[in-house]
């Protein structure tokens, strides 16, 4: 067991998702100034969203971590205008957002080959700078990794979420029994017969105050602020993290969830959700799931069971609340077509919203 939780724990350590990084634009090229030549401007730096890159790789292949533009060339009497400087690109993985240091938004790079300039490279010398070129600028710029995936799995550990998504999916997460199971996002894709695909992210397990930064929680809530849609996992028995935590019911798990997601960021609560209630193998799940649907029906009845400070603002009404048993495979197939039901409904929502806006922008012109 602990040389299970070695590996785990040694596999998360090299999962990467912020990098922070030095970039300076090219130096220009001298002038020359009896000739009234013009240096080359100095390179630029851009950011290229790659397949198959990751943060770790970019890491390990510049552990300096600094990234220079090449210098324009100086004007010659052969060469009057130098030659502009090389731009130097980052090849850098797909759905990056790229900050300042002080965390504000340059660009997101969300698809393969989209590209943003970091640092511009610096001017030439000419006439209007008497010959004398300018150097590149220099800043720190972060990359910072949020997962892609049409839906996020939110939930407590041991909640059975890596399991659920090895039976849905064909992906196969390393599972062990301990508090902090998914170390690691992992990423499972779900095959429909008509192809389809539908990519399902599970991310690390959710702590109770995971918004303070416990354990992986504001990592993980990151990744979620990137799905479509949410898909809640709650063990139909209740859970209990650790001998010293309370024990929580289903429905006690669901509001914490909800509040954890709140409390990092209001707009979280408001995706469209569903709830998963798993483990429906063991005994008495057919009550326990009957009492929580009850509760979930008339959430302020039952508020009472936590403290104030623990029951979210608003609470979420699920699209479908889904009995399932990751173990033995019962409700998996409902689920998946809940799933695929639920996104399905939203894209031809999000389909006539842009026709919608087409149609005004056109009568907009044409009065």
């Amino acid at each position: 067991m602990v040389q299970l939780s070695r590996i785990c724990f040694r596999k998360y350590g090299n999962f990467v998702d912020n990098l922070r990084l030095y970039v300076r634009g090219g130096s220009g090229g001298m002038g020359l100034p009896r000739l009234g030549g013009q240096g080359g401007n100095g390179g630029d730096v851009w950011v290229v969203a790659t397949k198959n890159m990751t943060l770790k790789r970019i890491k390990d292949k510049y552990p300096h971590k600094r990234f220079v533009g090449g210098a324009g060339a100086n004007s010659r009497v052969r060469a009057l205008k130098g030659e502009r400087g090389k731009d130097k690109e980052i090849l850098a993985p797909v759905g990056i957002t790229v900050t300042t240091d002080d965390g504000k938004i340059v660009g997101d790079l969300n698809t393969e080959g989209d590209r943003l300039m970091v640092v511009k490279g610096g001017k030439g010398g000419s006439f209007h700078s008497f010959f004398e070129p300018s150097k590149g600028p220099t800043k720190h710029i972060r990359l910072d990794l949020k997962l892609i995936a049409d839906l996020g799995l939110v939930g407590f550990p041991n909640a059975g979420k890596s399991s659920l998504l090895t039976a849905m999916s064909n992906a196969t997460p390393q599972i062990a029994s301990y508090a902090f199971t998914t170390l690691k996002p992992e990423i499972g894709k779900l095959m429909y017969e008509d192809y389809k695909q539908i990519s399902v992210a599970d991310l690390p397990g959710l702590i109770e105050g995971a918004h303070i930064n416990k354990g992986m929680g504001h990592k993980f809530l990151k990744h979620v602020e990137r799905t479509k849609q949410l898909l809640f996992v709650v063990d139909v028995c209740g859970f209990q993290l650790a001998s010293k935590t309370h024990f929580r019911s289903a429905f006690e798990a669901v509001q914490l969830l909800t509040k954890e997601l709140e409390l990092y960021k209001e707009e979280l609560v408001s995706k469209p959700a569903l709830l998963v209630v798993n483990k429906m193998d063991l005994p008495d799940a057919e009550d326990k799931l009957e009492e929580l649907k009850e509760q979930l029906q008339n959430p302020d009845e039952f508020s009472h069971l936590l403290p104030d400070d623990m029951m979210p603002k608003s609470c979420i009404t699920f699209r479908h609340i889904v009995p399932v048993s990751a173990a033995t495979g019962f409700g998996v197939d409902r689920l998946k077509s809940c799933i695929r039901k639920s996104l399905d409904e939203d894209a031809v929502m999000e389909t006539k919203a842009i026709h919608q806006d087409r149609l005004q922008a056109l009568r907009s012109h044409s009065h």
